[in-house]
């Protein structure tokens, strides 16, 4: 088609048009369908009054041709349509040019505030600096990060360098069962960077900080495809940033499956967004929905998208354990949206075919996966292809309503009875299958002693402050964005919106059981939170009314100006972001502090529960230097600790951090008897160390745990020292122990007659003596084992005992050294 006129002139006519006519966006979109469908047209082609048309030639906005009508710059028209300012052509082999257009066109404002907001993302993961980066060790936060560290180096020790992928073909079981693919990853970024135990520390610190960095990208993103209003993406980005859960979960050096599941459930939920917004863009423009169906999907770009999300569901499956119950939200929003394409009359299969597609590419991913590479359990491997064949049924049953004029509450109930009969006869086809899956949710829903496993409205945080807590004060302001959302889509055809509901509302529920849940449940709060916090600040004046609200507010009131606003909020070319002035900028920081101050606050203070201080560091030291002096491997320098902290203490002393059960069935009775010797023979060959830390109950006196963190083992308060555990660290938040034969020292003394034996003992600049009691026998003599080496004398009898010799386990007469025991 012939272009006439200058493009900024149509502009302003077709602008000033739409001001000035109720149902003027109707008679551009009605000329702009007739220009796609004839190269030239008549006025009878077109459903238009005289008046209306005549006004249109008059204005520019259409223009005569050989006796023949045509719009002047369909492009132009169309970006008036839609609010968005068209881009200046430019030569595509100028480079200058290029530069010059991206210059003029970038938002600088915006593109400030999002690095901002993503250099807060970081930041509020970096609180911990100083307790990770620890005496030149990378001390990661918790005790599950130390798992992931194992197999990351066991992984880097078998391998070649990056492209040697046969390590992860039919790996061990810890790799292949629940969490491959985040093993994976870890392991490949790890070669990529060299490999070795330098790379290795590198990823176990960084990864966690750059996933959540492009996670907030992605949440950005997301954001502004479903608000086309870039403050809400920005704001979104800061919610995100300051949620406690998510910061702690992917915080400095904590690499765990978080921070694999999260980012892979953020790319779910942006390309399953970028489909359902692109098809309601065009359908909102578009003049015939076939039409505009038919053009999404003749879009190259939606079957990227499409494969895009192929790929995430299969990495999301092989990332973590329960990856299963993240696709359970992904089949309820398959459900919701066939019937929402149903009640628009829209093909539900033309219009999730992308989805399906996609879905299906991601289902022969996962079992490709588990199939050839032996990757996770076949359970898990299978769900997609369940939820895949569960989303056709549900589409053709949808293209079958569609075509029958019965209330959609029928269709509900179908798409019901679908999913349950799917999941019978699964049950009865695969029984050992089943089997399976079900000890798995019984073992993520029902394991007792751990905190995540809390609800997140726990009655321990009075119910209304456990979400304040875990998700910050915009976890209630996102409450009422999602009561907007449901009452939105309810309404109107908002696939997008219907997406954010549908797995905000099933996180919620899911968080509501374990808490655990609460970090996924914040990336689509955040999207909420944001637009919930823009909306505040739009009540109090502070900002422009955000575009879903403004939206909203235009076709409640059935206002004339009902065509799609500018990313900005407004209608005009205002600037998107805006620097407020004098004492608004008050305002806005109380609104802010309202907001994200708790957050502020809990952030580093969940994130300070999980790390390890620093007399916990100089512990691990001191049995590191002490077994690699005593050349003691593993089992021998096995060390038993409280099991929340026992893999920080075995990934560095010896290397085995894989599991901790034999902590924690043995701890917590080892802690609270009263004879800490008589664990020594269970000890023997198993355990080499031992670290006992403060608890905030009181402690009985004559306690293990009083005995070594409060008395070095050297005796006191009628208790006498004890014979196996030589104190390497002492403070009063942690204390390291040595398990030893300990030298047995023999002497003579009066029948019934109690011998005392001592030793000036200092250890990390704390000072006190090591004393030990034996009653002589009646024959005369006695025997008595020390832990420590030093001088010892009874009466007029001096003995040196050597650090050999308590290592050693050798027998010593006080008058003169004896032999091995």
């Amino acid at each position: 088609m012939s272009i006439d006129g200058d493009s900024g002139d149509i502009a302003d006519a077709a602008a000033s048009f739409l001001e000035e006519h109720d149902n003027g966006d109707r008679a551009l979109k009605t000329v702009l369908a007739a220009d796609v469908d004839h190269e030239t047209w008549t006025f009878d082609d077109v459903d238009l009054d005289s008046g209306t048309f005549g006004e249109l030639v008059s204005r520019g906005i259409v223009t005569k041709v050989d006796g023949a009508y045509q719009v002047a710059d369909p492009a132009v028209v169309e970006s008036v349509l839609t609010g968005e300012e068209l881009g200046k052509p430019t030569d595509d082999n100028d480079l200058t040019a290029d530069l010059d257009r991206f210059w003029n066109d970038a938002d600088l404002r915006a593109l400030a505030a999002l690095f901002g907001a993503l250099l807060t993302v970081a930041i509020a993961r970096m609180t911990a600096y100083q307790s990770v980066f620890q005496n030149g060790y990378v001390i990661s936060p918790g005790n599950d990060p130390y798992y992931f560290r194992y197999w990351m180096e066991n992984l880097l020790e078998q391998s070649s360098g990056p492209a040697d992928y046969g390590v992860l073909v039919e790996p061990q079981h810890g790799v292949a069962i629940r969490r491959p693919l985040a093993h994976a990853t870890n392991w490949f970024i790890a070669e990529l960077l060299g490999g070795g135990q330098g790379a290795a520390d590198t990823v176990a610190a960084w990864l966690p900080i750059v996933a959540s960095v492009v996670l907030g990208l992605v949440v950005y993103k997301l954001t502004v495809l479903l608000t086309r209003d870039v403050r809400v993406g920005v704001a979104s980005v800061l919610a995100f940033a300051v949620t406690p859960i998510h910061a702690v979960y992917t915080g400095l050096g904590f690499i765990d499956h978080q921070l694999h599941q999260y980012f892979w459930l953020g790319i779910t939920l942006l390309t399953l967004t970028w489909l359902a917004v692109d098809l309601q863009r065009r359908l909102e423009h578009g003049v015939d929905p076939h039409a505009s169906v038919r053009n999404h999907l003749r879009t190259p770009l939606t079957w990227i998208v499409a494969l895009g999300f192929g790929l995430s569901v299969a990495a999301g499956i092989h990332s973590w354990g329960g990856s299963p119950l993240l696709l359970m939200p992904l089949a309820g929003y398959v459900a919701f949206r066939v019937a929402m394409d149903a009640r628009a009359d829209i093909s539900p299969a033309l219009a999730n075919l992308p989805l399906l597609i996609g879905l299906a590419v991601g289902s022969w991913l996962s079992l490709a996966l588990h199939h050839r590479w032996g990757w996770h359990a076949e359970f898990v491997a299978t769900t997609p292809m369940l939820v895949l064949g569960g989303a056709i049924a549900v589409v053709v049953l949808g293209e079958l309503w569609r075509r029958v004029n019965v209330h959609l509450s029928g269709l509900f109930t179908l798409e019901g009875l679908v999913a349950a009969g799917g999941l019978y006869v699964f049950k009865r086809l695969q029984p050992d299958v089943w089997a399976e899956a079900m000890a798995r949710v019984d073992d993520l829903f029902f394991r007792e002693g751990i905190t995540e496993t809390l609800s997140l409205f726990s009655t321990e945080y009075a119910v209304f402050f456990g979400p304040m807590y875990q998700l910050g004060m915009g976890f209630y302001v996102a409450l009422l964005v999602l009561v907007w959302v449901i009452w939105r889509v309810y309404r109107q055809y908002e696939p997008g919106w219907l997406l954010v509901g549908t797995y905000s509302g099933y996180l919620l529920l899911l968080a509501g059981i374990q808490v655990r849940f609460a970090g996924q449940l914040a990336i689509p709060l955040a999207v909420l939170t944001g637009l919930g916090l823009v909306q505040l600040l739009s009540v109090v004046e502070l900002a422009r009314t955000p575009v879903p609200f403004l939206v909203s507010e235009v076709s409640a009131s059935g206002s004339r100006d009902s065509r799609p606003v500018t990313a900005d909020g407004g209608q005009s070319l205002e600037p998107s972001i805006t620097l407020p002035n004098g004492r608004a900028i008050g305002y806005l920081l109380g609104v802010g502090l309202l907001v994200f101050g708790l957050s502020l606050i809990y952030v580093p203070g969940l994130t300070a529960d999980v790390t390890h201080s620093e007399a916990q560091v100089e512990a691990m030291g001191a049995i590191d230097d002490h077994a690699e002096t005593a050349n003691r491997t593993y089992p021998e320098n096995y060390v038993l600790s409280e099991w929340g902290d026992n893999r920080m203490y075995n990934h560095f002393v010896n290397g085995e951090s894989q599991g901790y059960g034999y902590a924690q069935r043995n701890y917590g009775e080892f802690r609270s008897s009263s004879d800490p010797d008589s664990w020594y023979d269970q000890f023997d060959g198993r355990v080499g160390y031992v670290v006992v830390t403060a608890v905030d109950e009181d402690a009985p006196a004559e306690g293990t745990q009083v005995q070594l963190l409060e008395q070095y083992s050297a005796g006191g308060n009628g208790t006498d020292g004890t014979a196996h555990y030589q104190a390497l660290s002492v403070d009063d938040e942690a204390a390291a122990f040595a398990v030893v034969p300990g030298a047995t020292l023999e002497g003579t003394g009066e029948p019934g007659e109690t011998v005392s034996i001592s030793t000036a003992v200092s250890v990390d600049g704390e000072s006190f003596t090591y004393e030990r009691k034996k009653e002589v026998g009646d024959d005369g003599r006695f025997a008595v084992t020390v832990a420590y080496p030093g001088a010892y004398s009874v009466g007029d009898d001096r003995l040196e005992v050597s650090e050999e010799d308590v290592t050693k386990g050798l027998i010593l007469n006080l008058e003169s050294k004896g032999e091995d025991a």
